[in-house]
């Protein structure tokens, strides 16, 4: 066992494996029976099932109700501490025939569990669903490569969140943990019309030194549709 991952277990001792993403960084991989048997995978709201694959992020946001005391969204309480795997989310699907769409999203960045979101995503295209992504739009960063052609295959849209129409803005409010993350998320915007049918990309009023017009601006210019977030709204 190594020092790093020795000191892991005894700092946390339901750390049983760490994994090392793309980028090189390391990440606590964390599960026990106990507490894997009470973790919320699927949710819904309105006439879509929402699929929450992972609790990491990208980003640290300070608006983030995760990063101010609640992983709670409406009543569900979406606090995960492992990477759900296919099998434990395709049993819950339920009957395609029932949602308008299903959504990968919870309060983590779900492009950080590929592996798991590609698998189901096939699934649901398979049983004639509809599938969504809710993402930061840093897919590409970290897995340092394109991910659109595979996502291409399996989701039907994309929401993105770009939250600034600035660099300092966004490191201020979104506090990235990789370097160049807004040059990142500018060019996923760009890349991904050319792949997913639909790609709307949203930004949020109320955050200090955003314009949202200029957001606006931005995400028409990339041909893609602009949602108009205000600050608290969530679901």
């Amino acid at each position: 066992m190594s020092e790093h991952l020795h000191k892991q277990q005894l700092d946390n001792p339901h750390v049983v494996t760490t994994e090392t993403l793309a980028n090189g960084h390391i990440t606590d991989e964390v599960c026990t029976n106990e507490t894997c048997a009470t973790e919320t995978l699927v949710y819904d709201i309105r006439r879509s099932r929402y699929l929450n694959i992972t609790g990491r992020c990208t980003l640290r946001c300070a608006f983030c109700p995760k990063h101010n005391g609640s992983k709670q969204i409406h009543e569900y309480q979406l606090a995960l501490c492992h990477q759900p795997k296919p099998e434990e989310i395709i049993p819950l699907l339920g009957d395609v025939k029932d949602f308008e769409e299903y959504v990968f999203c919870g309060y983590g960045e779900p492009t950080l569990n590929l592996p798991t979101l590609l698998t189901v995503a096939k699934e649901i295209k398979r049983r004639g669903g509809r599938v969504r992504i809710n993402t930061d739009g840093l897919g590409n960063l970290v897995h340092r490569r394109n991910i659109l052609p595979e996502l291409a295959d399996c989701v039907d849209s994309l929401s993105i969140s770009l939250n600034a129409d600035n660099e300092a803005a966004y490191i201020e409010h979104c506090r990235p943990k990789l370097a160049g993350s807004y040059a990142a998320v500018h060019a996923f915007i760009a890349l991904a019309p050319h792949y997913i049918e639909t790609v709307q990309v949203s930004a949020i009023e109320g955050l200090a030194g955003v314009d949202i017009d200029i957001c606006r601006e931005q995400v028409e210019s990339y041909g893609c549709e602009f949602k108009h977030r205000v600050l608290g709204a969530l679901g």
